[in-house]
């Protein structure tokens, strides 16, 4: 069952993008796909992910979906797609569903969960 809260932000931005619908649900399935658990929670505008511990979230804005990692400067950036340059947070920038393969969004998730059960340890 979906969460409820989960489900009426998905809406909302369905109503502000179909792009961006596209995106984060295209986003939310690789997570589901990833991780054997993982909860959902509505936060700061976006939807947060947990496996054992919180590790990321998807956020939709006007013209793009980011998926930000939290202690993401801890993630060994091989392919130069994380953004930002904080203490702690890094981002992938999505335009489209195709770039969610083209920046190997696939290979960071498992990477910004390892580096949050660190920080959780």
């Amino acid at each position: 069952m979906k969460n409820q809260s989960v489900q009426a932000l998905l809406e909302d931005i369905r109503l502000v993008s179909e792009q961006n619908h596209e995106i984060v649900e295209a986003v939310r399935a690789l997570v589901q796909k990833t991780f054997e658990t993982t909860l959902e929670e509505v936060k700061y505008g976006g939807i947060l992910f947990r496996s054992g511990v919180q590790f990321g979230g998807v956020f939709a804005y006007k013209t793009h979906v980011t998926v930000e990692f939290g202690n993401g400067a801890k993630i060994t950036d091989t392919f130069g797609f994380l953004e930002g340059s904080g203490k702690g947070r890094r981002h992938v920038k999505l335009m489209s569903v195709a770039q969610i393969k083209d920046k190997k969004l696939a290979h960071y998730l498992p990477l910004a969960l390892q580096a949050s059960k660190q920080e959780d340890s």
